[in-house]
């Protein structure tokens, strides 16, 4: 009998910490090799530590939302396994991503149907890790671990009916358990048999994983950028006409053109006459680096919150390549799937409420950017012209620009001549 001390991994890429998600063991409890033992985030992604060895879990370091250095020792396993002397340290393995991991795993056979309800694009507000009910998961096949999924297919529980607790709803052993205590039933809310009830409820969680990231990283935004906000509104009859024929006699392969290849080209038109707004600040060095190149962030809602793709040198894109790249990073961000380089080195920001987008937003600056564009609702609204009111397609642009490096002046005319080429398309291709 030995006991194998797991250290937690260098992952590389200059990542010196990470922070504990969520275990899947406890002291005392049984492994098998290559259960998973503990989900990781580290910098955008999670990840899965997978045991090593069949045995026996003696202790466990950290609690979820803890942040370890790497070479800390997270897991201490008693085991029979060969070569494994009395006492014995090592790295733990190859980590896996968690996400990826669920995919894998084939589905469960379903006990009992439920209605869904269809979820939205990325107009969608970020989901909170609260426990949810089956109807509210947008038929999203739910977040566990392989071990979680096994226990409840021997079980004979659809894991689409038991409310997770964990990041994005992930359902841990614990509520498997507990779901299974409680009669493999859904609680039930009490009739309320004299009108409507008082809500009393409260309920608390800690922020944690990417959430906390978010968190973090938009507070300092606030605290540490003076933000100089603009709202102008646009006329988008032109352009909502060019891109409905775009789109009708588009070639086969070719993507449906959205609202947002228009707005980046208009973008990268205007860019090299205000240089100051595609740009990063160092706060602590005192230095504005400004780009050439336009590396596009576009902000994106997606069930573990919000993420920033990058779409990389989009100067140098058509209509056509912007649409495809900004639908296969967006969409690489919500499955979970985009990499370390998807996910930074934008340079500038779009940000979209889509249907949500309501009259006028103050976006927060992705920093160390300086500027990030924002998109408020396209509606019929009625316009002056001409001596009489008439119909009009007119959408708002909301813009924020670092007050220390962008000028308001400058920032004004920036969005003025945004607004010009957007109000007559052709001009984008010119």
């Amino acid at each position: 009998m030995g006991l194998l001390s797991i250290k937690l991994p260098d992952v590389g890429e200059g990542v010196v910490e990470a922070e504990i998600v969520e275990w899947h063991v406890k002291a005392g409890s049984s492994v098998a090799e290559d259960d998973n033992l503990v989900d990781i985030m580290t910098d955008k992604a999670t990840v899965e530590i997978p045991s090593p060895v069949t045995g026996v879990i003696k202790s466990i370091t950290g609690e979820p939302g803890d942040v370890l250095a790497v070479g800390t020792v997270i897991v201490t396993i008693e085991t029979d396994a060969a070569g494994v002397a009395e006492e014995e340290s090592t790295e733990a393995p190859i980590l896996r991503q968690a996400q990826d991991e669920d995919e894998k795993d084939p589905p469960l056979k379903a006990t009992k149907s439920h209605p869904r309800i269809q979820s939205g694009a990325s107009s969608e507000p970020t989901p909170t890790p609260h426990p949810e009910p089956v109807e509210e998961r947008g038929g999203k096949r739910p977040l566990a671990s392989p071990a979680v999924r096994k226990a409840a297919l021997e079980a004979n529980i659809d894991l689409a009916n038991v409310p997770g607790t964990g990041p994005a709803g992930r359902i841990s052993h614990q509520d498997l358990e507990d779901f299974i205590a409680a009669g493999g039933r859904l609680v039930a809310r009490p009739a309320s048999h004299t009108g409507r009830a008082k809500r009393t409820g409260t309920s608390t969680h800690k922020i944690i994983g990417l959430r906390r990231k978010i968190a973090q990283n938009l507070a300092h935004s606030k605290r540490t950028i003076p933000h100089f906000a603009y709202v102008e509104e646009v006329d988008m009859e032109a352009l909502e006409t060019l891109r409905a024929h775009l789109n009708a006699t588009r070639n086969e392969g070719q993507p449906k053109l959205t609202l947002l290849p228009f707005l980046s080209m208009a973008l990268i038109k205007v860019l090299p006459d205000f240089p100051n707004a595609n740009a990063h600040y160092d706060n602590e060095a005192g230095v504005a680096t400004t780009f050439e190149a336009v590396h596009m962030g576009i902000a994106t809602a997606t069930p573990n919150g919000l993420m920033v793709p990058v779409v990389k040198h989009a100067e140098a894109m058509d209509i056509w390549t912007l649409a495809s790249e900004i639908s296969r990073v967006c969409t690489a961000a919500r499955n979970g799937k985009a990499n370390k380089d998807e996910l930074s080195g934008s340079t500038i920001t779009i940000t979209s409420l889509g249907a949500l987008g309501g009259i006028a937003s103050t976006p927060v600056i992705n920093a160390p950017e300086v500027a990030i564009i924002g998109v408020n609702k396209l509606q019929i609204r009625p316009v002056w012209q001409d001596g009489a009111f008439a119909p009009r397609k007119m959408m708002n642009l909301s813009s924020s620009f670092d007050h220390r490096i962008v000028d308001g002046y400058d920032a004004a005319l920036m969005i003025q001549r945004v607004k010009t080429a957007l109000e007559n398309p052709a001009t984008l291709f010119m």
